[in-house]
């Protein structure tokens, strides 16, 4: 039996022992047969040849199963060697199709106009599943050379290339995209993923992500239409005038439009900025610095980096209020009025505030509450508040902005499916209708805003800008952003949202999202828990019908179901969808509250946040129930961006776990413990033990006598 043969045998018995349905084994095989006899791929078969060997087996079938899909507009997921993953061939087989798009949609202007290509810090160095001996093309794959590798596709098929000469901002290349009349752009990133994530994203002439049913223009040549893939030396396409490299310049120009939105001369706060090892270093920090904010970067995490490697869980997202502990004792240091970061690619924006002596965390609902009450009293004092003014949002953002913007007598487009993509086609809307001037802010719930005409998607500099301001006017007056906050919440009721998910990984995973979903839409459901369903929307319904396309099917894949309020709340209701770009169950919970006097605020504000988490724990032990899962009570304090199979991996080890306190040598125990909590990744400890402690009564190390 030749190797190949061997290689294909081991790979059907192994992929046959796992819990999967046929058809996915069959695709699996399908792919991997490909993968091993294309000559195109020989330089990954080493690789392969040792997961084989080695009988990775869950690894191996994820990694073949499928190509790897389109999400919200391109491409993201784990680095890696497949069609599944992200690598050269699936990067460059994307901009081959999205080549191909741009010609037939835009011809010979596409070539003229051509693409601008950016990318942030992210470099992969997960190689544990990997053979060190062996040689392997994606070990140090960074953002940089993913750029290149589709450099080398468009230009051989005759466009232009506008590569930056460094890591940027995704902001920065909307804009760019406007600024130099580009046709399109993508930006090599995975955001705020893990660091064994990269991905690709595509936007169109306007600078926005491609909207429905364009973006299925684009999928279907992507995975349709893609019959070999063209490139071309990029020493040969610069030769040629199609490779261009842009930097400074379009740097400053980007930095001048961001600076132009400030709405108040307010200085004199004190700010510590973390990028979290990201490109914010371009553009929040200079358009701070050049505004004259007191802007100081923190010392921990202001190093590019894809290894994330300072951030708790190396998780670089803002929305995750773990992201800022390493930035607090250099906040400290320096006696910090906020402290601000940004994801890697710079586009969402989180804050703390110091508040009566401690640090207080705004979700973006909270953000985006306040940005917008800002411009309102801003554009009222300068006698500029029209009616014809509009702010924009996504369904799941706070209602309490509708509320705003109703009582203030301007324009709400609230209903917006999840996605910026759609804020940005509002814009686009506005600016065609020769009315930009209306437009005050755009805002989505997981920290993203944007003001002003200059891009057409999410861009943390913008906010830093109103938030910095806003924060410098309130220290003058003896008050932060929280008591502006709590002015707001007292005035039109407190509302409290909250996200929470269901991580679920791989092939499985998706199975068990879908089995989710199907039961939520198609099971008439009178009550979860203690609460009463009043209604379900279905987003799937409505216009326009038919669907535009499978694109947009998948965006509007969601539901909402409305609850019975109780005395102290005007609405309650939880939407849930599957994340276009993770593999997760997304749940988004609020509970809209009454007006109250200030005097009982903190009272009022508890009753709300309890009346959320007891939904919160109905509706996640419905969810569990639906995949026949017993999820513990103390599973709720486990961290809650923890993957489903490791929470419940966790609960099989946890006796194993308090068990180790029997071995006598310190060393031994705390190794052992290490490699019992090794599964969970960076800072397992942190990820447990307030689990741990509900059960225990005192924390892992304290327990384990290794504190």
């Amino acid at each position: 039996m030749d190797p190949y043969q061997t290689l294909m045998e081991k790979a059907k018995k192994g992929f046959r022992a796992l819990d999967v349905p046929d058809s996915l084994v069959a695709d699996a095989l399908k792919g991997l047969s490909t993968w091993l006899k294309d000559p195109l791929f020989a330089v990954y078969v080493p690789q392969i040849a040792h997961f084989v060997e080695t009988a990775q087996w869950d690894f191996l079938l994820d990694a073949f199963y499928q190509v790897i899909p389109f999400g919200t507009g391109g491409r993201r997921g784990l680095v890696g060697i497949g069609p599944n993953r992200i690598n050269p061939w699936t990067i460059q087989a994307s901009a081959q199709g999205h080549s191909q798009y741009l010609v037939s949609a835009h011809g010979e202007a596409a070539r003229k106009r051509g693409v601008v290509l950016a990318y942030d810090v992210r470099r992969f160095t997960d190689t544990r599943c990997y053979a060190a001996d062996r040689p392997n093309p994606v070990a140090g794959l960074d953002g940089r050379q993913l750029a290149e590798a589709a450099a080398q596709v468009y230009t051989a098929n005759g466009i232009r290339v506008h590569l930056f000469d460094g890591p940027r901002s995704t902001p920065e290349l909307s804009f760019v995209i406007r600024h130099l009349d580009a046709v399109s752009g993508c930006v090599f990133s995975a955001s705020h993923n893990l660091p064994t994530d990269n991905g690709k994203k595509v936007y169109d002439q306007y600078g926005g992500q491609l909207i429905p049913p364009h973006d299925q223009d684009l999928v279907d040549e992507v995975t349709g239409n893609v019959a070999a893939i063209q490139t071309l030396d990029l020493d040969v396409a610069r030769e040629k005038g199609l490779l261009t490299l842009i930097g400074q310049a379009v740097d400053a120009a980007y930095q001048a439009a961001v600076a132009e939105l400030t709405l108040s001369p307010a200085r004199g706060i004190k700010i510590l900025y973390s990028p979290l090892h990201g490109t914010g270093l371009t553009s929040v920090y200079p358009v701070l610095k050049q505004l004259g904010h007191d802007i100081h970067l923190d010392p921990a995490t202001a190093n590019p980096s894809g290894a994330f490697e300072n951030v708790t869980f190396n998780i670089p997202n803002p929305e995750v209020i773990q992201s800022f502990d390493a930035s607090l004792p250099g906040a400290d240091a320096i006696a910090a009025d906020v402290i601000m970061s940004t994801d890697p690619d710079a586009d969402r924006i989180g804050i703390m505030v110091r508040h009566a002596g401690t640090w207080r965390f705004l979700n973006g609902n909270e953000i985006g509450i306040v940005l917008c009450a800002y411009a309102l009293d801003r554009y009222r004092a300068k006698g500029e508040l029209t009616p014809r003014h509009v702010i924009i949002k996504t369904d799941v953002t706070s209602s309490l902005i509708e509320a705003i913007a109703a009582e203030n007598g301007i324009q709400c487009i609230g209903d917006l499916l999840v996605g910026f993509k759609y804020i940005g086609e509002e814009m686009n809307r506005l600016e065609a209708a020769g009315h930009s001037a209306d437009f005050i802010l755009g805002t989505e719930e997981s920290h993203g805003f944007i003001m002003g005409n200059y891009v057409r998607d999410k861009d943390a500099a913008s906010a830093a800008v109103w938030l910095a301001e806003l924060a410098a006017m309130l220290k003058a007056e003896g008050r932060s952003l929280v008591d502006y906050l709590d002015d707001i919440y007292a005035r039109y009721g407190y509302c409290h949202n909250y996200l929470t998910e269901i991580r679920l990984l791989g092939a499985k995973g998706i199975g068990q999202i879908n089995r989710i979903m199907q039961h939520l839409r198609e099971t008439a459901i009178e009550r979860i828990g203690r609460f009463v369903v009043t209604e379900k929307i279905d987003r799937w319904q409505g216009d326009p019908q038919p669907h535009l396309s499978s694109t947009d099917t998948a965006s509007r894949n969601v539901l909402i179901l409305k609850l019975q309020p109780t005395p102290e709340t005007r609405g309650i209701r939880v939407t849930v969808r599957p994340s276009g770009t993770e593999p997760k169950f997304k749940i988004y919970i609020e509970v809209l509250g009454r007006p109250f006097e200030r005097a009982v605020g903190e009272a009022a504000k508890a009753g709300i946040i309890d009346i959320q988490q007891r939904l919160e724990r109905d509706f996640m032990t419905y969810c569990y129930g639906i995949l026949g899962v017993d999820f513990p009570e103390r599973g709720f304090l486990l961290f809650w961006q923890l993957p489903l199979d490791d929470k419940m991996a966790y609960f099989a080890i946890e006796n194993r776990l308090a068990g180790l306190t029997d071995i006598k040598d310190g060393v031994e125990r705390k190794a052992r413990m290490d490699d019992l909590l090794a599964f969970l990744g960076a800072n397992p400890v942190q990820k447990v033990d307030a689990a741990f402690t509900a059960r225990y009564g005192k924390g892992v190390l304290d327990y384990l006598g290794l504190a």
